[in-house]
């Protein structure tokens, strides 16, 4: 019998930049990178459309993200945990 294992999900980090639909929030991630000729950082952007379940992360959160099967069309992540609360 063939036994299966699962693959390593993808888990990123970023920050809530809106919480206005109901169980999706968007989260920007900033990284760092050198170019590959050059050696000078760069940054690249990316936005995630994340399911959270319970509707708890709010805007400026830092949140913790993990790949999952795709829920909608563009939303293929999920919230993991709030990392750090934003603090008006």
């Amino acid at each position: 019998m063939i036994k299966k294992t699962r693959n390593i999900r993808k888990q990123r980090q970023g920050i809530v930049v809106s919480d206005k639909m109901d169980k999706t929030i968007i989260v920007h991630e900033i990284k760092k990178v050198k170019h590959r000729y050059y050696g000078k950082s760069i940054t690249k952007n990316k936005k995630y459309m994340v399911h959270d379940e319970k509707n708890i992360s709010k805007n400026g959160d830092k949140v913790s993200i993990m790949e999952m099967r795709p829920v909608s069309k563009r939303k293929c992540w999920r919230l993991v945990n709030i990392l750090e609360k934003f603090n008006v």
